[in-house]
């Protein structure tokens, strides 16, 4: 399974660049996982760009208005998606500051919320990126996620 994370822009900030080198780099260990930039814009640019370069894919749209599981849920949900013979590729969609249309929302498989407050998407993306590896390293019985 193809894990892709979509997101409006390059990360600008110098902790956010070093944060996703970081991921990336401890991730190829245990996924075939990418980053995928679109250019920046107002929403609605940005919501179509990616929903066009997610397309196919099951969509798990970031917005702070959704589903706040624990990361053992958020393994289940990632084993369960692992299991289905139809999804090939997981896409993970971060939009810019002027956050998602609502039919981008509507077209989620999944709204899922890193937290009940508004996050910078640069941070977003690091948070993203550290919670995918939390989760890999659980389901491989290593010891980085403690609960």
């Amino acid at each position: 399974m193809r894990w892709q994370i979509i997101v409006a822009g390059k990360p600008a900030l110098a902790y956010a660049k070093a944060g996703v080198d970081e991921y990336l780099l401890r991730l190829r260990r245990y996924l075939d996982a990418e980053i995928v930039t679109v250019k920046a814009g107002n929403s609605q640019e940005v919501s179509q760009r990616l929903l066009e370069k997610s397309q196919g894919a099951y969509r798990i749209v970031l917005d702070e208005r959704g589903d706040r599981p624990t990361t053992r849920q958020l393994s289940d949900r990632f084993a369960a998606l692992e299991m289905r013979g139809d999804v090939k590729t997981v896409a993970f969609v971060i939009g810019a500051s002027d956050g998602h249309t609502q039919e981008l929302r509507d077209s989620a498989d999944w709204l899922l919320s890193l937290s009940s407050m508004t996050m910078q998407h640069e941070l977003a993306l690091v948070v993203l990126l550290e919670q995918i590896y939390r989760v890999a390293t659980l389901r491989k019985g290593e010891p980085y996620h403690r609960d």
